[in-house]
């Protein structure tokens, strides 16, 4: 994996896919997969820019498990590996 440095008030995540079998042994094709909304935060930004120049920092950290909107970030592949690239703002929950 390449170093990532998200700019601004930005993460990366990566996403954690969903089992490829139901509870009841019924195999998922990737066409009837939902898109991923749970993901590891892989890196994060330095904090939001203030008007009088100083930073609000995040609240996220590397290694949090997060809960982001469905159709949230920009997808980023970096060889086999998928990423996503959003605003801290697109995260709902943090999972502990």
């Amino acid at each position: 994996m390449s170093n990532f440095a998200p700019l601004g008030e930005r993460i990366f995540i990566k996403p954690i896919e969903q089992e490829q079998t139901t509870r009841g042994g019924i195999f998922l094709p990737d066409t009837a997969k939902e898109k991923p909304q749970e993901g590891e935060v892989i890196a994060v930004g330095p904090g939001r820019a203030t008007d009088e120049g100083s930073r609000i920092p995040m609240e996220l950290n590397v290694g949090d498990r997060v809960i982001y909107s469905k159709f949230a970030g920009t997808e980023y592949k970096d060889g086999d590996d998928e990423y996503l690239i959003m605003r801290e703002s697109d995260v709902l929950a943090k999972v502990s």
